[in-house]
């Protein structure tokens, strides 16, 4: 019958659906461990480094060094990152819905450039005003250290050259399995906490001088900060796709059932038909 072929066809195709999105999770959750291990690994590196760094500089009287100093934000940078590929759920349209916000909020009072990492960034983006200074939209994924690096040193001349006044970063910090959280950090220019301003401390005796460790330091805290928001936004991406890909394997599963159990129906509707059709001859052959 036409409507069994159908369920039949339907269970088949959910049934195939399923087995490429559970072979999808199996590959999400490889990627998954090795982005988590290495994120675990450099974490407490990446989250001592601002404040001993801030402690340095609060020593150093540095507020004179080209990257410290604090202007009024007429011209914003802001890095956003996304991944290339969708299948993650909500992980790309919640943090461009929350960039979008954020630049428009920032549009209102200085001029905003972008440099953006993803292809989902890539395409959101080109369907808004703002100027575009980089775009990394193919296989962001292969991007190096060197890459990153370059990155960095291109928001340092930025910053140097005053060319901008702020530097912000927007990505999806990974923080559990279950769900990313969608942070901004302002990357330049470091802002020294005010506990540490109150701090009485004794200054200690710089060799070589402090202009020549801030000249390494500074470029070096950039550079470290980029690798940690990438590779942060990388490992919430694999985790978002891997509950993404478990959700999807689960919803087949149940939609089989269903598709089942109606199947089950039909057919022992259309059962109880063809007796019902011979129960009517036999009694209709007997009168006769």
């Amino acid at each position: 019958m036409p409507v069994l072929i159908d369920i039949r066809r339907r269970i088949k195709s959910v049934r195939n659906t399923q087995q490429i999105t559970q072979a999808m999770k199996t590959v999400s959750t490889a990627k998954f461990r090795k982005a988590q291990r290495a994120l675990l690994e450099a974490r407490p590196w990446w989250h001592t480094l601002p404040p001993f760094l801030s402690e340095i500089f609060f020593w150093a009287r540095a507020e004179e060094h080209p990257l410290l100093q604090k202007r009024e934000e007429k011209k914003v940078e802001a890095v956003v990152i996304t991944s290339d590929k969708g299948l993650a759920g909500a992980f790309n349209s919640n943090l461009l819905g929350a960039s979008l916000s954020f630049l428009e909020k920032k549009a209102r009072e200085a001029e905003v450039r972008l440099v953006l990492i993803g292809k989902k960034a890539v395409n959101f983006f080109r369907r808004h005003a703002f100027a575009v200074d980089r775009a990394y939209s193919d296989k962001t994924y292969k991007l190096t250290a060197e890459d990153l690096n370059e990155l960095a040193q291109f928001l340092v001349r930025l910053y140097v050259f005053n060319r901008v006044d702020a530097v912000y970063v927007i990505y999806n910090e990974f923080k559990s399995v279950l769900s990313p959280r969608i942070t901004t950090n302002k990357l330049l220019p470091l802002e020294i906490p005010k506990k540490i301003e109150e701090q009485l401390v004794l200054p200690p005796d710089w060799e070589p001088e402090a202009l020549s460790l801030l000249n390494v330091l500074l470029p070096l805290y950039v550079e470290n900060q980029i690798r940690h928001f990438f590779f942060e936004s990388s490992a919430a991406e694999q985790a978002a796709r891997m509950m993404a890909m478990d959700n999807a394997t689960e919803n087949a599963e149940e939609l089989i059932r269903r598709l089942t159990l109606v199947l089950n129906k039909v057919r022992q509707a259309s059962i109880t038909k063809e007796l019902l059709e011979i129960m009517t001859a036999v009694e209709a052959l007997e009168r006769r």
